[in-house]
C-alpha cells in the first residue's frame, strides 16, 4: 500500500493512483460518512419486483430535482439487477431506510436467487407508484418515485444514475405539510459508516450559518466591510 509520513503536519498521506480499487473503496467509504441509505425498488419489462439497498447515494440538484445513485456491477462486469432494469424501464423508487426497517433493508442485500421476492422475506409491503412502475414500500417513512434522467458510465465497472423525484410520499406523521419541514426525529434514518457500521441521526445539534457581519462582530475585529462595528 503506497503512503507515507508527511513532515510537521502529523498526517499520512495516501497516493489514489497508487493504491488498488478495494484500497482506495476502504479508505472512501470509512471517511466520507455518514451516508444515506437507499432502499431502491425496481421492476423488470415483465414486472418483476427488486429491492436493492444503496449507499452511495445523494441528493444532488432541487431544480430539476435530482437525486444519484453509484451502482457496481457484478464482479464478471453484468448488470446487477437494480442497474439492469432502470436501464430498461427508465423509472425506479428510492425508499428512506429508517431504524424500524433497518434489519429488512439488510436482508434485502443478499443474494436472492432469480425470482425470489426479497420485499416478501423483509416483510415490507409492496404498494403500486402512482407515476411509475416501480412500487414504493409502505413501511418506509419517505420514498421517491424517479425517472432515469442520466446515467453516466464510470469504466466498466460502475454507473451513476441520475433520477428525477416525480412523485414523493412521507408517513403522515414525518412531514408539516403546511411548512413541508420534515422531522428528523420522526424520519429516524440511519446511515451507513465503513464495513458494516451503521449510524442513526439521533445525536443532532442547530448550527445556523453567521452572515458576515455576525462573524465580525464576534471575533472583534472592530471592522465589518470596512466601516466601524457598532456595540
Amino acid at each position: 500500500m503506497s503512503h507515507a509520513p508527511e513532515p510537521d503536519t502529523g498526517s499520512v498521506a495516501f497516493d489514489f493512483r497508487e493504491l488498488g480499487e478495494r484500497e482506495r473503496y476502504k479508505l472512501m467509504i470509512g471517511t466520507i460518512v455518514p451516508r444515506p441509505i437507499a432502499l431502491v425498488t425496481t421492476v423488470d419489462p415483465q414486472g418483476l419486483v427488486n429491492a436493492a439497498p444503496f449507499s452511495f447515494f445523494n441528493c444532488l440538484s432541487a431544480d430539476p430535482p435530482i437525486l444519484a445513485l453509484g451502482v457496481e456491477n457484478h464482479a464478471d462486469m453484468s448488470f446487477k439487477d437494480t442497474a439492469l432494469n432502470i436501464r430498461l424501464t427508465e423509472v425506479f423508487t428510492v425508499n428512506i431506510v429508517s431504524h424500524a426497517i433497518a434489519e429488512g433493508m439488510h436482508l434485502c442485500a443478499a443474494d436472492f436467487p432469480p425470482g425470489e421476492d426479497e420485499l416478501a422475506a423483509a416483510g415490507f409491503t409492496a404498494v403500486p407508484g402512482v407515476k411509475v412502475a416501480s412500487p414504493w414500500i409502505r413501511e418506509a417513512p419517505a420514498a421517491f418515485e424517479c425517472r432515469r434522467h442520466m446515467t453516466l458510465e464510470l469504466g466498466k465497472s460502475r454507473q451513476i444514475i441520475l433520477g428525477e423525484i416525480l412523485y414523493a410520499h412521507y408517513r403522515a406523521d414525518v412531514v408539516d405539510t403546511e411548512r413541508l419541514r420534515v422531522d428528523p426525529a420522526r424520519l429516524d434514518a440511519i446511515a451507513r459508516l465503513g464495513g458494516s457500521t451503521c449510524a442513526t441521526i439521533r445525536d443532532r445539534f442547530d448550527m445556523p450559518t453567521p452572515t458576515f457581519a455576525e462573524w465580525s462582530a464576534r471575533s472583534g475585529r472592530g471592522e465589518r466591510a470596512g466601516q466601524p462595528v457598532k456595540p
